[in-house]
């Protein structure tokens, strides 16, 4: 099948991006500004490869990406085409605005206390999908929290600080974001935070007047739910499939309210685990251009991706700024750290610095020092690397576990990513039961409906395997069998 035109795509081969995820990121520029409509066919690896100077393996291996995550199709004998299921970018009328003018609210907002649950030490607990703390590397972290304290005392630096994180923190965190997730940013880009949670508050916080109208999943993160009820927004709820959020039902609540902003986790969606695809990725972010809103994308355990290569964010490939991107190292390293991250625009980022003020005035200086150097030294990618593998197996060995022994109970689909499965019950009406059983059997689950505003979504659970070996794992399936069984 003859082009109408030659794919050029430039690549920066001193970039330490790798080579082949920059040609996915280039096809995906391509894609977006239109000049590769929907259908559209891309030229050959042999002849792609030879026109950009790579190895053809190189070519197959960003082609192979882009069709895992939903930008590429392919046929056999045919060829590799554009996705006929993404909008026409060229058919879309654009308007380019400045960095969310006119979304970003002014003055103070009134706050209410969190609220904490603490679970029993007696149990086997299937949490939301927390890290596992024993995989810590102890020594590795004792000493660079040694080096911390002692550079900081040295030069006096254990006073007041810049309350945006310590620079050394946020030019790593730059240097992470833009090799291994695509995004173009530097340290005036980012604020960090004392976790992900600290983060959706601050959006929240900044982007919210009371009454303002935000959009949050049918199932969502309870946490971000209550910080944008807090600042006084009306809270929408829209409905999500194993695709992602609906897009067509975003856009129904959008004509008929002026929506502030939309929370949502298109890596590995809190709680089902789906993963949002291009297609719906790509409508979000129109829909955001087109209805002047904010999206809050909260990418909480991006490392732990294991069917293919980690998708980019929503971030990644916003064309008008209007992405507030939260993320932490809590699942890497340890919640109780506390070490996570906003990423926006410079004058939004300025505006977290003014709220940090009110709140805490600054973080952690010695344990932002000490993860800066795990970070430049290779530790932190190290250790990913370490319990990348763990966490794989444990996925693994729980899906088996789930399918030997619970099956005639329950559904699930293998999450690509993530620390949690997402269990549907076969039979709904005996949940209730169920779960009266599993304080007996001394085993925590939490049920769908504490994702949800209404009793409506009872009837599945939200299984957290991180924190739990294989022997644990084990017991705690077991637990749940005789909960199911009596």
């Amino acid at each position: 099948m003859l082009r109408s035109w030659d794919l050029k795509l430039r690549l920066n081969k001193a970039d330490r991006l790798s080579i082949y995820l920059q040609i996915a990121q280039k096809i995906i520029e391509e894609i977006q500004s239109g000049r590769l409509p929907p259908s559209a066919v891309l030229p050959g690896t042999r002849e792609l490869a030879l026109e950009l100077g790579v190895n053809r393996k190189t070519v197959i291996l960003a082609y192979d990406e882009l069709i895992a995550q939903g930008w590429l199709s392919t046929e056999p004998r045919r060829g590799t085409f554009v996705s006929e299921n993404l909008p026409n970018f060229l058919s879309q009328e654009r308007h380019p605005l400045p960095v969310l003018e006119g979304i970003l609210p002014k003055g103070p907002l009134s706050l209410s206390p969190a609220e904490n649950a603490d679970r029993g030490d007696d149990a086997i607990s299937f949490n939301d999908g927390i890290p596992d703390t024993r995989l810590i590397p102890f020594e590795v972290l004792s000493r660079a929290f040694r080096h911390a304290l002692i550079a900081s005392a040295r030069v006096n630096r254990l006073g007041y600080d810049n309350p945006k994180g310590i620079l050394d923190l946020r030019k790593s965190l730059a240097a992470m974001l833009n090799m291994e997730r695509g995004l173009h940013v530097d340290e005036n880009h980012i604020c960090t935070v004392r976790g992900s949670q600290m983060g959706i508050f601050l959006a929240a916080r900044i982007l919210t007047r009371p009454n303002d109208y935000v959009v949050v999943e049918a199932l969502t993160y309870p946490p971000a739910y209550q910080a944008f009820k807090s600042c006084g927004a009306n809270i929408i709820q829209v409905g999500l499939d194993e695709h992602g959020i609906k897009e067509d039902e975003l856009e129904r609540v959008c004509r008929q309210h002026p929506v502030r902003a939309v929370y949502v986790t298109p890596h590995h969606q809190f709680p089902t685990t789906v993963m949002m695809t291009a297609e719906r990725r790509l409508k979000l972010l129109l829909l955001a251009e087109q209805y002047d809103f904010a999206i809050v994308e909260d990418d909480y355990d991006h490392e732990f991706h294991f069917s293919h290569h980690p998708v980019f964010p929503l971030a990644s490939t916003d064309p008008t700024g209007r992405v507030i991107y939260v993320g932490s190292l809590s699942k890497v390293l340890a919640p109780g750290l506390r070490v996570g991250y906003v990423v926006a625009s410079p004058d939004f980022i300025d505006q977290c610095a003014g709220e940090i003020m009110l709140i805490d005035r600054q973080g952690n200086s010695v344990t932002e020092l000490a993860v800066a150097e795990l970070m430049k030294t290779g530790e932190l990618k190290r250790h990913i690397r370490r319990t990348y593998k763990i966490y794989q197996e444990r996925r693994n060995e729980l899906a088996d576990l789930l399918t030997s022994t619970l099956g005639e109970f329950v559904d699930f689909d293998l999450p690509h990513g993530g620390l949690a499965f997402w269990l549907r019950i076969k039979d709904a009406d005996s949940f209730g039961r169920f779960m009266s059983r599993t304080l007996e059997e001394k085993v925590h689950v939490l049920p769908s409906a504490l994702f949800a505003r209404s009793g409506e979504e009872a009837s599945a659970l939200r299984l957290g395997y991180g924190s739990l070996n294989g022997a644990e794992l084990k017991k705690g399936v077991q637990r749940l069998k005789l909960a199911f069984s009596t």
